[in-house]
């Protein structure tokens, strides 16, 4: 497991895609990049998925994606994308009173089992205490990231 910290962006691109059997149909996926801006983010996309699309295609979304860090997996039945919302728990030491921050990780595992038990692991050894209070599967295709 690696870890990746970065300015990521989420690219939704709709385009003309192939299936198994040979039809092909309109489809709308998403896709993150890292990037330093929206101009970089867009080019770099494009040039990404340019070897995939053989008619017309289009970026129909594009935002900064909000993930702390990405948390890579090197396990191939790990494919799929799950988004963890975790809260961490400090205490301010001049007033004493516990503040909660609300911190996004990207997760790549086979299922929300794995991702949990990822997550949990990466996050060890922090000093601050923290809970797990969100984590849902997202519909990202595929993550490109700088060489």
């Amino acid at each position: 497991m690696r870890t990746k910290t970065a300015e990521w962006y989420e690219c939704k691109m709709q385009y003309l895609k192939t299936l198994d059997d040979g039809k092909e149909k309109t489809v709308t996926e998403l896709y993150v990049v890292d990037a330093l801006s929206f101009t970089e983010a867009e080019a770099r996309f494009i040039k990404e998925m340019e070897p995939y699309i053989s008619g017309e295609s289009k970026i129909v979304a594009m935002a900064i994606a909000r993930y702390s860090e990405i948390f890579f997996s090197e396990d191939e039945e790990d494919d799929r994308f799950f988004k963890a919302k975790v809260q961490f728990v400090t205490v301010d030491e001049n007033t004493g009173h516990e503040k909660k921050n609300n911190i996004y990780y990207l997760v790549q595992a086979r299922d929300i089992e794995t991702a949990r038990y990822y997550t949990t692991k990466q996050l060890e050894g922090t000093m601050a205490d923290f809970s797990i209070t969100g984590l849902n599967e997202t519909q990202i295709i595929d993550i490109f990231e700088h060489e």
